[in-house]
Order: structure tokens, then C-alpha cells, then sequence
């Protein structure tokens, strides 16, 4: 048995190294070893070499009995083949092709989006950075080459949001003042480092968006599908890729189909909810009006980006203090909240949580999107920043990368429904913790709830059934009180990733399944905070494996 543990050890590891051989910033920003100087290869045979790494070591942990392992190493195993089960469907969805947007998705909002969160900590990792920028222009050729490559065989983008894209070319190539890839160099870096930082800039990496940027303008938008054909059920072989993306970001078995008709029916279980907020705070139980005074209260927008991060900084503190009566597993650095750098906000979420590196150097930071701010909701603040921060992403993240004990796959595997699941069931969790200041603040996670399962009908909508982006526009505006300009990018980004905004709703569905299934089996000895901690004391894990864990500490508990 020692040689086996060992071997499926080694896969774990042997597959962190194939993830940062495949997209090298992933090192980078993890704070692992890695070729800081790279950037990913977008060749179509280099996705066809990946995917038979993957595959290799699907296979040999296959071929390990789950009965010779220790608990913890039948988990890791078990990780290893839905990690590379993911990463094939993903490749094989060919998104490089069409996912052209200004979305970070996309092979220029990537770019722009993550190398400023790699700024080098070290002189080595200053020199690095400095080659990773001279890769810049072959990126590109290569991302307009799978272009190119897709249209060819009818694989095309959407054309609203090919435009999207060069537009956010065109506000970074506008102001090299404030260019986001001059990141600074450490204290005891190269004396010349922005001096040869700003002439790769000028001379390599402008120059290359520039050319990206017209080729996008000149030869795939014209190819452009219509925002009436934005789904991946216009595109040949989209049906086989959506099902695939669906598997990958839920980690379960459930149909486009089925998703559809989960998202339709908890839309119509929140009208009671609704009403009995409605009732208490805005003197009305009908649905309509309790949206129309949500979306049209002058009273319930920002006036400014200071008193949005602001409010968001009180939120997380209230979660803080209160989180030790819910959470033995805290962690030890409290997360910043900053504003979505300007060139990216336009087309950026409400919200996104970037996580720490493992070494603790970067520190985990929730940004909150300031972009036209007062078309924003204030009542959406808390819950956002419950999801995103604490206990929602925050936690979850944070902690997973400080389990020293587990092999690295575990602490950063991509696992969406796990993690977007935690956070979505965080924004119910902190109404049991009493966090929300008010029922119009709890109006917020209402609002939150209506997104997600919207999302579920509007994700299968366009890319299963057809629908038009007008189409699901205009049912997440009849069916969730959320502001125009968020339902605008919220639909374009599910257009630019396809079955992600899914993993939401059927992580937390999933989540909460589990937890009211072990507090039956307990009763009166559930213990929240142990559930809390099993459930983030074992890095991501895929839905059924997390299910399998914790009725393993519910069996461990019930036999105590």
C-alpha cells in the first residue's frame, strides 16, 4: 500500500504540473514553481497534447484500487480523474475559437485582466515577468490563428461581442499612462526594470493588442453571429459541447433540460418570500411593484464608489465578528475590497473575489465593480459581499490553499460548483448568522437568489434552446428585480462562457442537500461548525465527492 498512496500522490502532483505547463500565469499567481516567463500555447496541437496528459492520468489513477487507499488518498484520486475529466470537455469545447468578448474569458481580457495580479515579488520573478511580456505578440497570433480556425469550419463569435472586445482594446491602448501591465517591480529588483517594462510595453505589447485588435475588426467581426443566434446550439457540434460544459462546471449529472425547469420553479417558489419582504418594508406583496420600486428607488442606488466599497468593508467586518460561532477553520488574513480596475469594469461582473497566492504574499481581494455606479443597487451590497468575502469566497479559498497537508490539486483544482456553490449558499448562511443590517438588505439576497436561478434558465435558454439575447434579457428583467446595466453583462457573460453561470445555484442546491441530510442523521448532535469545517477542511472537491466526505464525518459522528 505505501507505493500506491505514493503513486496517486504523485498524480496529484504530476497533474498540478501539467496545469501550469498548459497555462504557465496559473504558477504565477498560485506563487508555485512554474515558466514565469510564459504564456499559454493556443495551438490546436497543443490542446490535443494536453488533453492527452489529462487522459494519461485519468487512466492511471483508474487503474489504482479505491479500497488499497486511505481515506484522504481515495479523495485525491477521485479529484484527479474529475479534475482531468474537466479539463478534456473544456478543450474540447474549443472556446478559443468563438469566446471573443471583453469578458476574461477571452485571449486579450485575459491578458489584461490577470498580468497585473502577477506583479514579481522577487528580482528573479521581475526578469520573468519582463519575457512574459515579449510573449504578448505570439499569444495573440495565436489567438487570431484558432480564430481564423473557427470560422473557417463555421465555429463563429458573436458579433456584439467581438466589438465588446476591441473596445476594451481601445480603452487600454488609449491611456498608456495608467497601463495596467506596468506593474512595479520589488524593492530589490533590477535597477532597470520600468525602463525595459516600459519599452516592451511601447514597442512589443501595445503594438501586438493593436494588431490583435484590427484583425478582430477586419476579419472575425465581419463573420459575426447576430445577438438573435447567441447560444452554442447555432454552432456545429455546440449541442455535445454545451452538454460537456454543463458536466464540467456542475460536476453532476443533471440535463440543460432539467436545469431549465430547476431555475423556472425556484423563480416561482421566491414570490412568497418576496411578498412577506414586500409586505414588512415596502407596504406592497405584489411581485411587480416590490421590482419596480427595487429598480427605480433613487434611495436604494449609490451616489459614489467610495460609500459602495465602503459599505461593502462593514459588511465583511459584521461577518468577521460573528464568524467564530459558526467556523472552527477561519483564515488569518482578512481580505481587501477594491474597486474593478477602470479599464475592465465596463464588461466586468458586480463582483469577483481574486484568491491569495499559497505563499501568502498577494493577499486575497474582493472587487466591486464601481462602473457606473449610480445605476447600482445598494441592497445587493451585503449579499455580494457575503458571497464574495466572508464567509463566501474568502473563506473558502483562503482556507483551501492553507491545508498544507493535502496535495497541492487539492487546494486549487477548478472545481466551479464547489466554489461558486459555497459562495451562493453564503449569502442564505449569513441570513441564519443574523448579518444583514435590514429587510432591505435581505430584499438583496432575494434579488441574489432570482439572479441565480435565472441564470439557470437563460444559460440552457440560449445555448440548449435557442433563445435570443433579447430573449433572456427580457425574462431576467420580468423575473429578477436586477438593475439594466448588470442584467446587459450578465447575459453577455453567459453568452462568453457557456454553463458556468449553472454552477451557482446547483452547488449551493447541492450543499444544502448534504447539510440537511447529515443534520437529519445527527439531530441534536449536528454540530454546525464541524459540518462548516468538513466542508471547507478538504480543499475543492467535485459535488458527489464532497457528498461522499461528509457522510463519512456524519457516519465517524454517528458511531461516536
Amino acid at each position: 500500500m505505501p507505493d500506491t498512496v505514493t503513486s496517486v500522490r504523485e498524480l496529484a502532483d504530476e497533474f498540478v504540473t501539467t496545469m501550469c505547463d498548459q497555462d504557465p500565469p496559473v504558477a504565477t499567481f498560485f506563487g508555485l514553481d512554474g515558466a514565469h516567463d510564459k504564456l499559454g500555447d493556443l495551438s490546436e496541437e497543443a490542446d490535443r497534447r494536453f488533453a492527452d496528459r489529462y487522459a494519461d492520468l485519468a487512466r492511471q489513477a483508474f487503474e489504482i484500487y479505491p479500497a488499497t487507499l486511505t481515506p484522504a488518498d481515495a479523495i485525491t484520486r477521485a479529484v484527479v480523474i474529475q479534475q482531468a475529466d474537466t479539463r478534456i470537455r473544456m478543450t474540447e469545447s474549443r472556446m478559443v475559437e468563438y469566446a471573443i468578448t471583453d469578458f476574461f474569458v477571452a485571449p486579450a481580457a485575459v491578458l489584461l485582466t490577470i498580468m497585473p495580479m502577477l506583479a514579481p515579488a522577487t528580482p528573479e520573478l521581475a526578469e520573468a515577468y519582463l519575457g512574459r511580456l515579449s510573449e504578448v505578440p505570439r499569444f495573440l497570433r495565436q489567438a487570431a490563428d484558432r480564430h481564423r480556425q473557427g470560422i473557417a469550419a463555421g465555429r463563429t463569435p458573436v458579433a456584439h461581442l467581438v466589438s465588446a472586445a476591441t473596445k476594451h482594446i481601445d480603452r487600454y491602448l488609449a491611456d498608456p499612462e495608467h497601463d495596467p501591465l506596468a506593474v512595479a517591480a520589488p524593492a530589490a529588483g533590477p535597477a532597470d526594470f520600468a525602463d525595459r517594462r516600459d519599452q516592451l510595453l511601447a514597442d512589443v505589447v501595445r503594438p501586438a493588442f493593436a494588431a490583435y485588435r484590427d484583425t478582430l475588426t477586419a476579419e472575425i467581426l465581419p463573420h459575426g453571429r447576430p445577438a438573435d443566434r447567441p447560444g452554442l446550439s447555432w454552432l456545429p457540434g455546440g449541442e455535445l459541447w454545451y452538454g460537456n460544459l454543463v458536466r464540467a462546471h456542475t460536476t453532476t449529472t443533471r440535463t440543460p433540460e432539467e436545469l431549465h425547469r430547476t431555475g423556472l420553479d425556484i423563480i416561482d417558489a421566491l414570490r412568497d418570500e418576496y411578498a412577506e419582504l414586500g409586505g414588512r418594508v415596502l407596504g406592497t406583496t405584489d411581485q411587480a411593484e416590490i421590482f419596480r420600486r427595487l429598480k427605480t428607488d433613487e434611495e436604494l442606488r449609490w451616489r459614489t464608489a467610495d460609500e459602495l466599497l465602503d459599505a461593502a468593508r462593514q459588511a465583511i467586518a459584521r461577518a468577521e465578528a460573528a464568524a467564530p460561532r459558526w467556523f472552527n477553520l477561519r483564515p488569518e488574513r482578512s481580505c481587501e475590497v477594491r474597486p474593478v480596475p477602470e479599464a475592465e469594469a465596463p464588461g466586468a461582473a458586480a463582483a469577483y473575489y481574486m484568491a491569495p497566492s499559497v505563499d501568502g504574499r498577494r493577499p486575497g481581494v474582493y472587487f466591486a465593480n464601481t462602473h457606473q455606479v449610480t445605476e447600482r443597487f445598494r441592497h445587493q451590497s451585503e449579499a455580494t459581499a457575503f458571497h464574495e468575502a466572508v464567509p463566501g469566497h474568502h473563506f473558502q479559498m483562503s482556507l483551501s490553499l492553507g491545508l498544507d497537508d493535502l496535495p497541492m490539486l487539492r487546494r486549487i483544482a477548478d472545481v466551479n460548483a464547489y466554489g461558486e456553490g459555497w459562495g451562493l449558499y453564503s449569502e442564505r448562511l449569513a441570513d441564519e448568522m443574523g448579518l444583514y443590517s435590514d429587510d432591505i438588505a435581505k430584499l438583496g439576497m432575494l434579488t441574489a437568489d432570482s439572479m441565480r436561478a435565472g441564470r439557470l434558465v437563460v444559460d440552457t435558454g440560449m445555448h440548449a434552446k435557442g433563445w435570443s439575447r433579447q430573449r433572456a434579457v427580457d425574462f431576467l428583467s420580468e423575473h429578477t428585480p436586477m438593475a439594466a446595466v448588470e442584467i446587459d453583462a450578465e447575459t453577455d457573460r453567459y453568452i462568453a462562457y457557456p454553463g458556468q453561470a449553472l454552477s451557482y445555484m446547483v452547488g449551493r442546491l447541492e450543499i444544502q442537500r448534504i447539510r440537511a441530510k447529515a443534520e437529519a442523521a445527527l439531530g441534536d448532535a449536528f454540530d454546525i461548525r464541524g459540518f462548516h469545517d468538513v466542508v471547507l477542511g478538504n480543499g475543492q472537491l467535485p459535488m458527489p465527492v464532497l457528498a461522499d466526505v461528509v457522510d463519512t464525518w456524519v457516519a465517524s459522528h454517528a458511531a461516536g
